[in-house]
């Protein structure tokens, strides 16, 4: 995992925990973009330890979730 994301979750607004553990999620519950029914990309959580809340859900590189064409045009 990388470890700057760590930096962004570092209190659980339930329980008030400071360690959080990093999980990834992925099979049958991949994202993709809208009208995209093949592939996708694998969601990451952040789990607080102590009680177990997904404090955080995000995808590693968003980008890739445009459909090639829009991504291109987001490179201009």
């Amino acid at each position: 995992m990388e470890s700057y994301r760590d930096e962004f979750v570092s209190l659980c607004p339930y329980c008030g925990g400071t360690e959080m553990i990093e999980a990834c999620q992925n099979g049958y519950a991949v994202v993709s973009a809208t009208g995209n029914k093949l592939g996708g990309k694998p969601l990451y959580h952040s789990i607080c330890r102590r009680c177990g809340s997904v404090v955080r859900s995000y995808v590693k590189e968003p980008e890739k979730l445009l459909k090639r064409k829009d991504r291109n045009e987001a490179d201009i």
